[in-house]
């Protein structure tokens, strides 16, 4: 029987650990091969290290056909469902996942219609899965955890893609180091777990420190007219005095600023050293 691997298919199983490896090593030799493989014509579309197992040690298995696809796509499609259903499979993969399922559909899709050539009160259709929300559905994830593996896909070197995938490093720890550049990305994952927290925890800490204070809010009600005896009109009619202090205050948050950006970079320097010294 003449039984072909797709590559590009085969990248979408996620790789079993050692130790998940052995077990199925060991089910497979003591019990065989119970469930059939899955072929579409002759590509092995589920079933990859069954398959590779029982090759290893000529274990006999059995295959049938699944007949209801029409393209590489639909198989595709069908594989990430499949695998989007099982718990085995981590956020980070899940989430890598309903990503890719998100650009077939989307590829798959007709071109959107102009708001302009649709009939009048005709509501123009929304494309499947073009939201983040959406993604974030199919994967059991939030929009967040979404939105930072996308960052992770973007910025990440494959050292920092493999320490989140095999859960060295969280999702969001993983996205925050991906703002390093990527030879610090490389030297924090050959560090290990704790000089991986260290460097995302240093850069939360940076954000912070930069982040520029926000303004209070005076809530001005609309929906009657102002008489001058409104609870907020003593705070509004300031004395010059006040206005002067206010400015004052304005001011020396400026300086503040000014001096946590320059510790922000005493702080990237702190970073790189840490790296160094791993």
């Amino acid at each position: 029987m003449n039984i072909t691997i797709n590559a590009v298919l085969q990248a979408y199983i996620d790789p079993l650990t050692d130790s998940e490896y052995a077990a199925l090593e060991r089910s497979l030799l003591n019990e065989g091969c119970r469930d059939a493989l899955v072929l579409w014509n002759d590509v092995l579309i589920d079933g990859h290290n069954r398959y590779a197992i029982c090759r290893k040690h000529d274990i006999p298995f059995k295959t049938i056909q699944n007949t209801s696809f029409e393209s590489i796509d639909d198989v595709m499609l069908w594989m990430i469902d499949n695998h989007l259903a099982r718990r085995s499979v981590s956020d980070f993969q899940r989430g890598v996942l309903a990503l890719r399922k998100k650009e077939i559909v989307a590829a798959r899709s007709p071109a959107p219609v102009n708001a302009a050539d649709a009939a009048e009160g005709e509501s123009l259709p929304k494309p499947a899965m073009s939201t983040r929300e959406e993604v974030a559905k199919a994967a059991r994830l939030s929009s967040n955890q979404i939105s930072q593996i996308e960052k992770i896909q973007k910025a990440a070197t494959p050292e920092l893609v493999e320490a989140v995938r095999s859960g060295t490093i969280s999702i969001n720890a993983a996205a925050t180091v991906a703002s390093l550049p990527q030879a610090e990305q490389v030297a924090a994952v050959a560090g290990g777990k704790k000089l991986l927290r260290q460097a995302a925890k240093e850069i939360r800490e940076q954000r912070a420190a930069t982040r520029p204070p926000r303004e209070p809010k005076v809530h001005v009600s609309q929906d009657t007219p102002e008489t001058g005896n409104e609870p907020w009109a003593d705070n509004a009619a300031q004395t010059p005095s006040e206005v002067e202090r206010l400015r004052g205050e304005i001011a020396s948050l400026k300086q503040r600023y000014a001096q946590l950006q320059a510790e922000n970079a005493e702080l990237n320097q702190r970073i790189a050293a840490l790296i160094d010294a791993s």
